[in-house]
């Protein structure tokens, strides 16, 4: 394309939420233009954890890639180990086993095809480029940054680094923490920050024994705190934290790592660094998700502390949930104030996700209190540094000061290796909080729990919604509520067995009805076609559930209700009404709550509004064939 070109969409920022994005417009349909600033797949690695439920969705854009990001996860018996030591060689303060419980093992494997995994971003991202590249519905463009972005009336402009410009109907701003694309929209972050990091990515053969390597080491030594992150082919990243942009972490960073990684890892550890970098952990919202025509996904629109794995895992879940809403709007299927209900949605679930990983980070004080170090104590020196008098130092005074309030707030951590009384109440006192950690590596219950309110899902619950206790974020209930993920069960079929979240159409307009009386339901719901347009309805026979054999009770509507799911998975409603009373329950639910957004089509003010973003029908038909 050259300047003027048009698309229906504008992705800007192919990490794991913008190619997520693209991917699940392309499974719909939707031609997009892909913008990243990079011309090569991330290397240096920040986010390592992907849940299950991202695996869920990557297999709704792409099955293939969901089973080949699968394919290089490590088997969840060697990424188990969770350890607190002052030093690699030495006893270990405690650790938490993640497989020392098989039998919950065994009930996360009951909740999806997909247990939760570790699997390096610089791994991840190169399968997510190359899926980028395949698809001939994205026009993916490599080293392209962008100038400015501008939401105008019934259309949005992009204008990239090369001078093009780039007429759309949507802009997903998927462009990161430093989003240019919120900053174009004047969009402001509201949250603390909570602590600078440094970190480095680097190979070492002979750290560990194959067999004995943990996921994480969280450190603690006079010089140096951090924690140790386990990567594939015997790659890490060690993390730690500063106070200023002229300490040797952050402005001297090749020498700092390769002067710090020996004394850490110790002098006879093979050490070949790979890259370096720094990043601000903070815990911020974007004050709106929405400006006109622009979106924003992922970082650009909040940040998270990595004490949870939330920040690459909500990116996906972002782009789930407004990939079909867009779609519906592009196709003329829905009004424009569908897009509205993406922000309501998601917002509540990100301030859950804020929520918990800052309390996690917190919560490590618990055990490393005894010997003197705190996050609370980080935060407020990095507050310190940032603010005030201290503020305005110049760097040749405040980097040294830096480094002593460092120094400092490290020192007590020297008791972690004496023989004397005092270091082993230390030890055993910060041995005892070991376990209470739990909750910050088993979310289960957020990871598939996480549920959406507002005017698509039928009001269900009654009471004040409280936060989850640690107990509910460990363990996961599946549950039929309105708003929650549908629960996963193994059903037979003509093409073999299939999970229900296989099941459920993704078309915007349907609902798929899942029941163990369909004769009857599918009777009723025939004879409430003209009361349900523009929508439809789709029954799945839950009789044909192999998986678990308790069905019944997994679904909560008894052996003659209904669970109407919409097109994203996520439950919109429910009955244990017979079909005769529940058809008519369900239409006149989707007609008090739906129908303000799927009107009738003649009613529908949306739909594609720029010259040339229009896409045949035979384009659809082409990406329908070949999945």
């Amino acid at each position: 394309m050259s300047t003027g070109d048009t698309a229906p969409v504008v992705i800007v920022g192919a990490g794991s939420t913008g190619a997520t994005a693209a991917l699940l417009l392309a499974r719909r349909g939707i031609r997009s233009v892909v913008l990243d600033r990079r011309s090569a797949a991330l290397t240096h690695p920040a986010a390592h954890v992907i849940h299950g439920r991202s695996s869920e969705i990557w297999r709704e854009a792409d099955p293939a890639l969901a089973e080949q990001i699968a394919a290089i996860a490590p088997p969840i018996e060697s990424v188990n180990l969770i350890r607190w030591c002052s030093r690699l060689d030495t006893t270990p303060l405690g650790e938490i086993d993640l497989a020392s419980r098989p039998e919950q093992l065994e009930r996360v494997r009951s909740h999806s095809d997909f247990l939760i995994s570790h699997i390096g971003q610089h791994q991840l991202m190169p399968i997510l480029w190359s899926a980028l590249d395949r698809e001939p519905l994205i026009d993916f463009r490599r080293d392209t940054s962008v100038r400015s972005v501008r939401s105008q009336g019934s259309s949005a402009t992009v204008v990239t680094n090369d001078g093009t410009t780039i007429t759309t109907d949507y802009v997903i701003g998927a462009d990161g923490a430093n989003s240019r694309v919120r900053e174009s929209a004047g969009i402001e972050m509201d949250g603390p920050v909570l602590a600078e990091m440094g970190s480095a990515f680097f190979h070492a053969p002979n750290l560990y024994p194959a067999d004995s390597r943990p996921l994480l080491s969280w450190i603690y030594q006079p010089r140096f705190a951090g924690v140790l992150i386990a990567h594939a082919d015997d790659h890490y990243v060690l993390m730690n934290t500063y106070l200023h942009a002229d300490q040797d972490v952050s402005s001297d960073r090749q020498r700092y790592w390769a002067t710090t990684l020996p004394q850490v890892l110790g002098d006879d550890v093979d050490v070949d660094i790979v890259s370096t970098g720094t990043w601000t952990m903070t815990s911020q919202t974007a004050r709106v998700f929405r400006s006109g025509r622009l979106v924003l996904a992922g970082d650009a629109a909040h940040r998270f502390p990595h004490t949870g794995g939330y920040g690459l895992n909500s990116g996906v879940q972002d782009a789930h949930n407004i990939a079909w809403k867009i779609s519906a709007v592009l196709d003329g299927q829905a009004a424009e104030g569908l897009l509205d209900t993406y922000e309501a949605e998601r917002r509540p679930v990100i301030d859950l996700f804020a929520r918990h990983s800052v309390a996690n980070h917190f919560h490590l004080d618990t055990a490393t209190r005894h010997f003197g170090v705190t996050n609370r104590a980080l935060q407020r020196a990095t507050t310190a540094m940032s603010r005030g008098p201290l503020s305005l130092l110049p760097g040749r005074i405040a980097a040294p000061l830096a480094d002593g309030i460092t120094r400092a707030g490290l020192a007590r951590t020297a008791i972690l290796d004496g023989t004397g009384w005092r270091a082993r109440r230390a030890r055993d006192l910060a041995a005892g909080e070991i376990f209470g950690q739990l909750p910050h590596f088993v979310s289960t219950g957020l990871e598939f729990g996480y549920r959406y309110d507002g005017p698509l899902i039928a009001p269900e619950l009654s009471g004040e919604v409280r936060d989850p206790s640690p107990q509910d974020v460990i363990e996961y209930v599946p549950t039929t509520s309105p708003g929650g993920r549908l629960p996963h069960a193994v059903v037979a079929g003509p093409d073999g067995p299939r999970s229900t979240l296989q099941l459920v159409d993704t078309t915007p307009t349907c609902l798929t009805v899942f029941t163990f009386a369909p004769g009857a339901w599918t009777e009723v719901l025939d004879a409430q076609t003209d009361a349900l347009a523009p929508l439809t309805t789709r029954v799945i026979d839950l009789g044909a559930v192999t998986t678990p054999a308790s069905a019944v009770d997994l679904f909560e509507v008894g052996r003659h209700g209904a669970v109407a799911v919409r097109a994203d998975g996520h439950v919109v409603w429910r009955t244990a009404e017979c079909a005769e009373t529940g058809g008519t329950l369900l239409a006149k639910t989707l007609s008090r709550s739906w129908r303000a957004y799927f009107p009738p089509r003649n009613d529908v003010d949306g739909g594609r509004s720029t010259p040339g973003t229009d896409r045949s029908h035979r384009d659809v038909a082409e990406r329908s064939s070949r999945l």
